[in-house]
Order: structure tokens, then C-alpha cells, then sequence
């Protein structure tokens, strides 16, 4: 069974949000990287925030950073998303400890190997297939359930893409699609909640330096098979762009944006 354990602070009261006013977030993938950027910028701009991920000591070390005089509590949940269960005992965890839920930012991902087609493994295929596309569908399921159900009704979803989601790189078969895939998640998501007040939009993110973009900056193959390095830009810069978006007032809704490092080769990439 997954546990949870509130990271600091004070029980925030069930009802009509917290009792101190603020939205509540979940966050998956929050280990590292992007998620831990997002969620340390929505616990400074008042958020309470479920960390999710599959490693607890990650999770911890977000919650730590997190953990600012005056910022609501973190509450860390470890969760594999591929689990139907871990991910109905996440929002379980926060419905107890919150009551509500605002916002799900829908990151949990990764690239799988970088191999050409004939040598993917189905493991591998599996293995991203699983993570990127079934793992987000089941969050945001369960997030739209949990958004359906409460009072006041609504909430957003924001889907992590990529630019991968428009044009592919080399030798990325797996997460290329599972990120085509996730467009049309969004599209059907953002029609599904429509009668909810349930937003959703999607950010498409293209080399933010997090530990999985580490080979952008020592040099990546290209599609005209040179390896080259490519520019990359704070994870801070993506998070600000997220609190942007999930600020909005339901009424208003940034359906699709793409926030990448200026001079990356994307536009013409190819």
C-alpha cells in the first residue's frame, strides 16, 4: 500500500478549499527536475502541493526545498503512476488531507533509450508507453473524478508535453508518440470537462537542464546524424510558465503554449 506523510506544517481543513484560502496542487514526477521546480513555484505562490513520484527520499528532498517560513505544507506521496492503485490512494491521500483539488500538473515521464527502431526492445516500448501516456491518463482520471465530485466543481489539468509532441528527434520512437498521444489527451480532456468547469491545457517544453536533458549540453544526435550540443534553460523558467497558467481563472484557459530554450534547433529542425 503507499504511504504519505505531510512534509510540515499544520492540517489544513476539509470544506470549501483550505482553511487558510490557498488552491491545492498535485504534482507527479515531483522527485527532480521540472516537478520539483513546479512544485517548489507553486508552494511559494501559496499552493498546497501533493508531491508524487516513485521515490520517497526524492520526494523528501523536494519537500525540504519547498518548506519556506510562510508557505503551506508539501504532503509527499510515493506513486508509481502505472499503478491503478498508487495512483487511487495519491488522490485518496489528498482528499483526506486537503478535502479538494485545483490543480493537476501532469508530469510524470520518461524518454526511454535512445536506440534506433529495430533495436527498441517491446520492454522498452512498454516501459515509456506505460509511464508517458497510460501513467497520465490515469492521474488525470482521477483527478477529473475528484474535480467532478467536489463543491465548488472544477479544477485544471496541465499536461506536461514536449516539442516532441510536434516534430520528433532521432531515435525516439516511444516518447514521440506517447507525446502525440498526450495532444490528443489534452483535446479530449479540455471537450470532457467542459460541462465540469474542468480546464485543461497543455505546455510543450523543449530542453529545460534537468538530469534527464544532461546529454543536450554534451552534445545529442541530430537529424542530419552530426551529434551537436544544443542550448538549454532554467527548469525555473518552465515553472514560472505552469504557475502562470494554472493562475488563471477558470473562465480562461491556455490551451496549448511551449516555453523552450531560445536558440535550440526546433523551428526548421529537420
Amino acid at each position: 500500500m503507499t504511504q504519505h506523510t505531510q512534509a510540515s506544517g499544520g492540517p489544513a481543513r476539509r470544506g470549501d478549499g483550505t482553511a487558510d484560502g490557498a488552491r491545492v496542487a498535485v504534482v507527479t514526477g515531483a522527485g527532480s527536475g521540472i516537478g520539483r521546480a513546479v512544485a517548489h513555484a507553486l508552494t511559494a505562490a501559496g499552493w498546497h502541493v501533493a508531491l508524487a513520484g516513485r521515490r520517497a527520499d526524492a520526494l523528501a528532498g523536494t519537500a525540504a526545498g519547498a518548506d519556506r517560513p510562510g508557505s503551506p505544507a508539501a504532503l509527499a506521496v510515493p506513486t508509481d503512476v502505472t499503478r491503478p492503485g498508487d495512483v487511487d490512494a495519491l488522490f485518496a491521500a489528498v482528499h483526506d488531507r486537503f478535502g479538494r483539488l485545483d490543480l493537476l500538473f501532469n508530469n510524470a515521464g520518461t524518454f526511454g533509450p535512445p536506440v534506433a527502431l529495430d533495436a527498441l526492445s517491446y520492454d522498452d516500448w512498454r516501459t515509456v508507453v506505460d509511464t508517458n501516456l497510460t501513467g497520465a491518463f490515469l492521474c488525470a482520471q482521477a483527478a477529473f473524478r475528484a474535480m467532478r465530485a467536489q463543491d465548488p466543481q472544477g479544477g485544471r489539468i496541465i499536461n506536461n508535453g514536449s516539442l516532441s509532441a510536434h516534430v520528433p528527434r532521432p531515435q525516439s520512437l516511444a516518447y514521440t508518440a506517447t507525446k502525440h498521444a498526450m495532444t490528443g489527451l489534452t483535446k479530449s480532456l479540455s471537450l470532457e470537462g467542459r460541462p465540469y468547469r474542468i480546464a485543461c491545457g497543455q505546455l510543450d517544453i523543449g530542453n529545460a537542464a534537468t538530469e534527464m536533458t544532461g546529454r543536450m549540453r554534451t552534445g545529442i544526435l541530430q537529424a542530419d546524424g552530426r551529434t551537436a550540443p544544443e542550448p538549454v534553460m532554467d527548469a525555473a523558467d518552465v515553472a514560472r510558465t505552469v504557475v502562470h497558467m494554472a493562475s488563471l481563472p477558470l473562465e480562461a484557459n491556455v490551451q496549448f503554449a511551449t516555453v523552450m530554450a531560445t536558440n535550440m534547433p526546433y523551428i526548421g529542425r529537420g
